[in-house]
């Protein structure tokens, strides 16, 4: 596992700035929360719709062969038994006797470069493992602990009223392939893409939003000819790099993590994985699997019906292949987050020159001040435009600022911001990442042209008013 250098960003000082902004909260705070469980709050919120809204807009939108589902949380649950889930979806767990921690007993032996050991159906912890919060050995042997949580369907709470918070949104694609076939007009290769929530009673929910007990997830299961797996999975996996691109994530922070054959389930041909490197590692953003015809095969075996397709142009019958591109929106949200975080000295009142990078905690040289900026693509930034009257007690300031912010908010998200001095209200738009800012001043009221200041290099420009929204376009680029 790849580590960030000392130094860098800490996930103590992104949560404080998350929390401070509105970012991330912890859930039901106020009765000492939840493990594994987090609110969204109103820059978290609009952080989020975004990146939900540019997979949809270049997974499904811009495409002619991706079509979309939004299938139940609760399904029949034997769903869930024909995806293997019932019964076989599980962790392995084990406890320190001396500090009484639990531990995924697998990234357990991984973070002391151990493997954990198989022998048929039992896990055996590897020879000098220790537990990693205090370093005593002696651990509880390793056993299966279900990732499924359980619920009932109707009044009364027996065996016959199971059922289960769907742990993936794919097996709802799967369940309903024949009627999203059948109705929406497409031909292999076609994909189905979801969006939604999904649930796992993960042991050891950690690293602050990346591991969680409910999380929100965008799949695609693209449906294709048996024998093009491999074509396909590399075009998907080529796809996926550039998207992350396409919303801000830098081409050195990310990587590909081929699995190896022995490390497949049964089923697939391929597996890759984006990772991102974290302040705690180098961890996965989205996997994309070749599953073979695994999936649509068990559930015609447990449904009885058929998953065929027929091929008009070759008068064949085949049960399809499928690629999943298969990613986190917590996940992706966070690694925004942790790669827009930058601590700055800029220059102070009487002080001339450019942005300084700052280490974390720093202490700024003579005549500047630190500055926490979130450096996000304009395409995710919640805010894309703050609207600043100069001051709040001269009503022709106030009303015009008030044209202009109603004609901005249009088209952008925009932030209404007549409290503090100027320079305040500049730095609370820094920390949640508005990349502009428009002032509207005295000089405004003469010449009809209001100040543009840029986020990153704050710079600041005079634009009329009816050249703003191409001038801001340009900037924003959206």
């Amino acid at each position: 596992m790849k580590k960030r250098d000392e130094g860098q960003l800490t996930m103590d000082a992104l949560a404080s700035l998350c929390k401070r902004r509105g970012f991330i909260y912890q859930t039901s705070e106020i009765y000492g929360g939840i493990n594994g469980f987090w609110d969204y709050g109103p820059m978290g919120t609009e952080l989020k719709r975004n990146v939900r809204d540019a997979w949809w807009a270049d997974v499904v939108r811009r495409r002619e062969d991706v079509v979309g589902l939004d299938s139940s949380i609760i399904m029949h649950p034997r769903v869930w038994e024909a995806s293997g889930h019932v019964g076989g979806f599980s962790d392995p767990m084990v406890d320190c006797r001396a500090c009484k921690k639990r531990f995924k007993a697998d990234a357990f032996c991984e973070e002391q470069g151990l493997e954990l050991q198989v022998e048929g159906k039992h896990f055996v912890l590897p020879e000098g493992v220790q537990c990693t919060a205090c370093g005593s050995k002696d651990l509880t042997e390793p056993r299966a602990f279900d990732l499924m949580f359980r619920t009932h369907v109707g009044p009364v709470e027996d065996d016959s009223s199971v059922a289960y918070l769907r742990p993936e949104t794919a097996q709802g694609i799967f369940a309903q392939f024949s009627n999203v076939l059948a109705t929406s007009r497409q031909k292999i290769p076609f994909g189905i893409a979801q969006i939604g929530k999904a649930f796992r009673n993960e042991i050891n929910p950690r690293n602050y939003t990346f591991r969680s007990r409910e999380f929100e997830q965008m799949e695609l299961e693209f449906f294709i000819k048996p024998g093009t797996d491999s074509e396909w999975h590399a075009y998907w996996v080529n796809e996926r790099l550039k998207w992350y691109s396409s919303i801000g994530l830098p081409e050195s922070s990310l990587h590909k993590q081929v699995h190896p054959k022995e490390k497949l389930a049964h089923y697939a041909s391929a597996c890759t994985d984006v990772a991102y490197d974290f302040p705690f590692g180098t961890q996965e953003l989205e996997g994309i699997a070749a599953r073979g015809a695994f999936d649509l095969t068990q559930h015609q075996t447990f449904s009885g019906k058929s998953m065929e397709y027929f091929d008009p142009d070759t008068n064949e019958h085949f049960i399809p292949h499928v690629v999943e591109p298969s990613a986190g929106v917590d996940r992706i949200a966070l690694a925004l987050l942790c790669n827009a975080y930058r601590e700055e000295w800029v220059p102070g009142a009487k002080v001339e020159g450019g942005v300084l990078a700052a280490e974390p905690g720093g202490k700024p040289p003579e005549g500047y001040e630190a500055r926490v900026v979130m450096r996000f693509s304009p395409r995710v930034a919640p805010v894309k435009v703050a609207v600043f009257p100069l001051l709040k007690n001269k009503p022709e300031l106030v009303a015009k600022a008030r044209q202009v912010f109603d004609m901005l908010r249009v088209r952008w998200s925009c932030f209404w911001d007549q409290t503090g001095a100027i320079g305040r209200r500049y730095r609370r738009q820094d920390e949640i990442g508005t990349p502009c800012g428009v002032t509207i001043d005295f000089q405004t009221l003469d010449d009809d042209t209001v100040t543009v200041r840029d986020r990153d290099t704050m710079e600041q420009i005079r634009v009329p008013v009816k050249e703003l929204t191409d001038s801001l376009a340009r900037t924003i680029g959206c």
